[in-house]
């Protein structure tokens, strides 16, 4: 399998891919090219339920995922957003699986904290005004960074596809860093242990236009908690996994960067 250098790569997360579907724009791409034909339909997932994910959001124009951090903060990827600072650009829709429900929420965005980037490609966006919605925690420990994951998302099921209307999950199980490393992310140098959670492959996986958003399961409590970000993929493809920004290792920084963009 022919794949792309680390640099076109991370060029195509930045660039919106001139496909639509149902009206909708794809967003940047999370993944890599070079994989074999379309894998069957996030990739091998199913259409989520109205309601079973109500943190999850979706960022236009940009066309990546999110989550609600809290009642007017979404966690996303930051090669999601641009510069730090106020940024009224971003609408978020949330309340709904269905991109083109009439009932969606809309609001726009007020600032953006970012991250440092890779590996660390998480980013705070601060919202106009409040959303009436449950927010999901984030993990501050390592103690559920294994295991199966859910991934969602409004990106494409396959590479190179067009954007979905309707919210898609899949559950996506946990991949140790020795054989993340023995992929084809460690030998572009673009897998950082420690601070990066590998999942999916084999068919299951996020996509196109997924970045940014959630990977997250129940905790002691069986409650949701986010352990993981969106940040790059295959597509599904059988020799790679996902790779995610490892958010136990970044929790510190994204607490510090809300009480920052409350203040």
């Amino acid at each position: 399998m022919q794949l792309p250098s680390k640099n076109i790569k991370r060029a195509s997360l930045l660039g919106a891919v001139a496909l639509t579907v149902f009206g909708l724009a794809a967003g940047p791409a999370s993944a890599r090219a070079g994989g074999p034909g379309p894998v069957t339909s996030v990739v091998g997932g199913t259409r989520a339920a109205e309601g079973e994910f109500p943190f999850m959001v979706r960022l236009g124009p940009v066309g990546c995922g999110g989550s609600l951090y809290a009642k007017d903060l979404v966690l996303t990827a930051a090669h999601c957003v641009e510069a730090d600072g106020p940024d009224s650009s971003l609408t978020v829709t949330a309340g709904t699986v269905d991109l083109k429900n009439p009932g969606a929420v809309r609001v726009k965005s007020a600032a953006v904290r970012k991250g440092p980037g890779v590996p660390g490609d998480w980013a705070l966006v601060k919202l106009a005004e409040p959303l009436r919605l449950p927010t999901l925690p984030i993990a501050s420990t390592v103690e559920y960074d294994r295991g199966d994951f859910t991934v969602a998302g409004w990106g494409t099921t396959s590479f190179g596809g067009g954007q979905q209307r309707y919210l898609r999950k899949a559950t996506v199980p946990f991949v140790d860093d020795a054989t993340c490393a023995a992929s084809s992310w460690g030998d572009e140098g673009d897998f950082y242990p420690g601070r990066q959670i590998c999942a999916g492959g084999q068919g299951v996986d996020v996509c196109d236009g997924d970045s940014g958003g959630p990977m997250f399961r129940k905790d002691g409590a069986g409650r949701w908690i986010q352990v993981g970000i969106v940040s790059e993929s295959a597509c599904g493809h059988a020799d790679d996994p996902g790779l995610y920004v490892r958010v136990s290792t970044y929790a510190r920084d994204i607490r510090k960067a809300a009480a920052q963009l409350e203040g």
